[in-house]
Formats: structure tokens, sequence, C-alpha cells
């Protein structure tokens, strides 16, 4: 009743009696829809309007111009019938790396081939983070606010450097001042202590310049040289490709600790937070040796994907990464 009267006032008895155009008819027009489609793949600057994508009015004003008074509903029609739909761009990890697939492919000869005597490591940093009040998604009782802070004040900063171990699921780790060679000569030390009955130990990491500085691999051939005479695991080195963070094992890792223990953390001072951490590690290894698995064959708490390495992985999440 309220639409005849509207049509009877906007048009008097003329418009009220007329004869309706059928919408089912004109869904089923090929020109129609042609129409429809042409505007839709045309971007909306062609016709003046400022915008990088469509609005439903504007589409509607275009057509009416065009000659196809068509309602939202119907235009919705035409394109749900066709099966568009909203889909937000996905943002895909490249690597430049010209050598690219060689290294890939070595890497991945490498964790198929490894024996019992022998351990594979991702290795790289974590941070630095400031350690404050951190914001995240939480339970709260229904008069409850949860807010933090925009510009929380910082207790201090942390580098975390660490290496997973493929094959035993295991994490070495220690704390840094800075991101630089010497924290990686440490690193393979440590490693070589560590994994002392290994006959090779592979390190692998990103394109970094310290992970592959002169320094660096004087240093590894210097320990090699020592290790023949005096039986220390030999060290060689598999480095993921340029720009292939996305495949460092080890990143899903830091990640899943990042939403474990930061995530919504308040911790008191910088020491608070490395208890923290080096407990959610000693509970992550300590859980591995007791049910001995492979990297890739179990998640542990909210780590991003499995940790092993495979080349559609993207182990770096960005939402729990400082």
């Amino acid at each position: 009743m309220r639409r005849y009267w509207k049509r009877y006032q906007e048009g008097s008895a003329a418009a009220l009696f007329a004869k309706r155009v059928n919408t089912r008819r004109k869904s089923q027009d090929d020109r129609i829809r042609q129409a429809v489609f042409a505007l839709l793949h045309s971007p909306p600057s062609t016709y003046g309007i400022n915008r990088t994508t469509w609005k439903m009015a504007d589409m509607q004003e275009i057509l009416r111009t065009q000659g196809h008074p068509l309602s939202h509903h119907l235009i919705r029609t035409f394109i749900e019938v066709a099966g568009y739909k909203w889909r937000k761009a996905r943002v895909v990890l490249t690597s430049k790396d010209p050598n690219y697939q060689t290294k890939v492919d070595g890497i991945v000869k490498i964790l198929t081939e490894l024996k019992d005597d022998e351990a594979f490591f991702s290795i790289d940093e974590f941070g630095p983070f400031a350690v404050k009040k951190r914001g995240g998604r939480k339970r709260v009782g229904p008069e409850e606010t949860y807010t933090v802070p925009q510009w929380g004040k910082s207790k201090g900063s942390l580098i975390i450097t660490a290496a997973l171990e493929l094959s035993r699921n295991q994490i070495t780790h220690f704390y840094s001042n800075k991101k630089n060679t010497q924290e990686m000569i440490k690193m393979t030390d440590l490693l070589l202590t560590q994994y002392r009955n290994c006959k090779t130990i592979y390190l692998s990491w990103d394109a970094a310049s310290w992970h592959i500085s002169k320094d660096l691999f004087e240093h590894i051939e210097r320990r090699n040289n020592e290790g023949l005479a005096e039986g220390w695991p030999i060290v060689k080195t598999a480095p993921l490709p340029a720009g292939a963070q996305f495949l460092n094992v080890i990143e899903s890792v830091f990640s899943g600790m990042a939403r474990g223990i930061i995530h919504n953390s308040d911790y008191h001072s910088v020491e608070a937070t490395k208890d923290a951490i080096d407990r959610y590690y000693a509970e992550r290894n300590e859980h591995f040796r007791v049910h001995p698995k492979r990297a890739g064959r179990k998640i542990w708490g909210q780590e991003r994907v499995q940790s092993e390495f495979h080349e559609g992985n993207n182990c770096k999440d960005p939402l729990y990464y400082w």
C-alpha cells in the first residue's frame, strides 16, 4: 500500500496504473548484464569518479545515464549470479634470488639425506623488541575495559638469537645486544659444543650481511681445520635464498613464542621477560625430548606453521613479530 501511495504521489493515476517492467526479465537480459560487467571491469576514474573501487550508488548512477535504470538489488543479483565476491588482496612473499630454486633444492636434499650423527639448524634473531605493556585479544568481564597506551613506557629491549635443530626439534638460544657477526660466531661455537657428538652440523640462515660476512666464514673454516685434528663436528652452511625469510623455519617458533608469552603481556622488567622466554623454550625442548618428533611432525603451542622446511611455508607472522 505504501508503495502504491508513493507511486501515485509521484506520478498520479497514470503512474499508478502504468505497466511495470518485470525485474525477472531484466535479470535475464544479456544486453543489461553486459552493460553491468562492462562497467564493473572498468575503473571508476574512467567515468570521472575519484575512487579506485566501485560503490553501488556510483554504479547505479552511471548505468542510469547509459539508459539502464536498475535497482541496487538487481545489480547485486547480476554480480552474485556470476560468482563475483569480495576478496582482500593476499600479499605473496617472493624472492628475487636468481639461484632461488637451486638453494631450496640443496636444502631439501640435505634434510632428506640427514643422518643420525648430523644436525641441521635454522638460525635467526627475534627483535629488538621493547619490554612494555602489549595489547591483544582476551576475555574481559561485562563491566571491564581493556586498554593499552599507544605510547607505553619501555622497560628495556631484547634481541633473541636462536637456532632450531630440525631433526631433534630442539631450541638453542641466548640474548644479544646487537645483530652482528660476533653473535653468529658465538652461536656457531655454542652449537659445536652442544652437538659435540655429531659428525656434521649444517647452519641455515637468511642473507643478512652478518650471516654471510667474511669474518664468519673464516671462523668456520678455522674451526673445521681444528675439528679435523681434534674430532669436532664439521660445520657446513646451507644459506636460504636472498629475500626468503619466510622459509626460515625458526620464524614459526618465534611467532608461537610471541603469541604465547609476549602477546597480552605486561612484564615488570627485562629479567622477568627473559625468565618467561627461557621457561617457554625449556618446556618446548623438554616436550620433544620426552616425545621425540622431527620438526614438522608436531606443532608446539601456537606456532604459525609446522616446523619443517617447505617451499610453500610462510613461517613469519607479521601480527606477532616485533
